[in-house]
């Protein structure tokens, strides 16, 4: 995601390189660049220029010190400003004192809305909440089914009333939650694919009739000013308590996600990452603006590992790797758990530096597909002990998996070259000896 605003601030940046101070004539041709990579990220105009003087006004007259150079200083001035331009830190979901909390999500079709409710019960759940999905948008065909089906897939109940309006629904919904303790209540509610005074009369009737604790706006991060557009006007009919962006792993440029903030008044509570039921996160400002600044971001990295890896599991394995005995049945079940946190170049992408070494690098998702293959078409012991692989058993495995001999040849001798590197971690020099490892080819293209 910001790929090509992270590019184009990055040649902005380097217009500081040599410059023993920062001065108003020597930065203006990198304002100049940072401006235009902003709008064409479809950032709100008013907020580009205000944006311009904020960064203008702090780093001009600074004086490089030490070891920094201008450029580094100028990066800090544009990270602080960035942060503050999203919000300055994550905002968390507000709970009702007493009773259930409700939570409105409005939005336009095809904005990722009922998705995000399916999305956000699977959130509420790890947090040892009860929620309940609220079937209200009964217009938009199969809305109410693929809410179902979501809930299915998070385990939670989903409300339906059939051959009733929405706002009967919403307000029968209420008296099922308090029966069954249901102490979150979802309320997906209709759409249209434009802004239209029926469907903003209905929902503003929903919101008057729960008084929901927070109204959370989805829209698409994709349609940069639209989206803006869009949630000023829900929010002029229905105060907003926050905002949500989906597909920010798409190729977004960046305008919603720079502009809402500022534009709208609210937060932006939560991103929409992945396909997956489980792909949501709470919006962190400070670790997007390391992002779009090409520095990584090892604490979602981290929170993802956490989150996959079991704590006796993840013992057993470095117990094996210390005594030199990791086989390619845990190397298995290793590319599951990095399977489960995402895609291969998205966590890449989060390690300092990462983001522009791999940027006209094609990363094959796929490739984990075929390693898998071969591994599941191998025995027991060959699974335990690689080294009895001999040209017959190869044969048989490329057969098995549908791949070449090359290809089962390329797996056995990276799973060495990678038992090897294990070996050398476990006797210290680690840092000096990962300088040398390169990636295997299997997973690019």
């Amino acid at each position: 995601m910001f790929e090509s605003l992270q590019s184009r601030l990055e040649q902005a940046l380097k217009k500081m390189r040599g410059q023993a101070k920062i001065t108003e004539e020597n930065i203006e041709e990198a304002i100049k660049e940072i401006r235009t990579a902003f709008l064409d990220a479809d950032v709100n105009f008013a907020v580009v220029k205000k944006f311009i003087e904020d960064i203008k006004a702090k780093a001009v007259g600074m004086e490089v010190k030490g070891n920094l150079l201008p450029g580094q200083l100028v990066v800090k001035v544009v990270y602080d400003e960035l942060v503050e331009l999203m919000g300055a830190q994550k905002s968390e979901l507000l709970y009702a004192r007493s009773g259930p909390t409700i939570i409105l999500v409005a939005g336009l079709q095809g904005s990722g809305k009922t998705t995000f409710c399916g999305k956000l019960s699977v959130y509420l759940k790890k947090k040892g909440r009860q929620p309940l999905l609220v079937a209200a948008d009964i217009y938009r065909p199969a809305a109410i089914e693929q809410l179902k089906v979501l809930g299915q897939q998070a385990n939670v109940p989903v409300f339906t009333v059939e051959n009733a309006n929405p706002r009967q629904i919403a307000s029968d919904s209420l008296q099922y939650a308090r029966k069954y303790n249901r102490d979150v209540i979802i309320v997906d509610t209709a759409g249209r694919l434009t802004i239209d005074e029926e469907m903003m009369n209905e929902v503003e009737d929903i919101s008057k009739l729960l008084n929901p604790v927070e109204t959370l706006f989805v829209c698409d991060a994709m349609t940069g000013q639209d989206a803006v557009n869009t949630a000023k006007a829900f929010h002029e009919r229905l105060n907003l308590t926050g905002v949500v962006l989906t597909k920010l792993d798409g190729d977004t440029r960046g305008g919603a996600a720079l502009s809402i903030r500022t534009v709208v008044g609210k937060p932006i509570k939560f991103v929409g990452i992945g396909e997956k039921i489980d792909a949501l996160e709470l919006f962190h400002p400070e670790r997007i603006a390391s992002r779009i600044l090409g520095m990584g971001d090892i604490l979602t990295l981290v929170e993802k590992a956490q989150s996959e890896i079991d704590e006796k599991e993840a013992a057993k394995l470095e117990e094996k790797i210390r005594k030199n005995e990791f086989n390619l049945q845990d190397f298995l079940e290793q590319l599951k758990v990095i399977k489960r946190m995402g895609s291969l170049k998205d966590l890449l992408g989060m390690i300092p530096g990462m983001d522009s070494a791999m940027r006209n690098v094609q990363i094959d998702d796929k490739a984990f597909s075929k390693v898998e293959a071969i591994i599941f078409s191998m025995t027991k012991e060959e699974r335990s002990n690689p080294k009895i692989i001999n040209g017959g058993r190869r044969r048989r495995i490329a057969l098995g998996s549908g791949s070449s001999i090359q290809d089962v040849n390329r797996l056995l001798k990276q799973f060495e070259d990678m038992q090897k590197m294990m070996k050398m971690m476990t006797k210290g020099n680690m840092a000096s000896k990962m300088r040398n490892f390169k990636m295997p080819t299997g997973f690019r293209r």
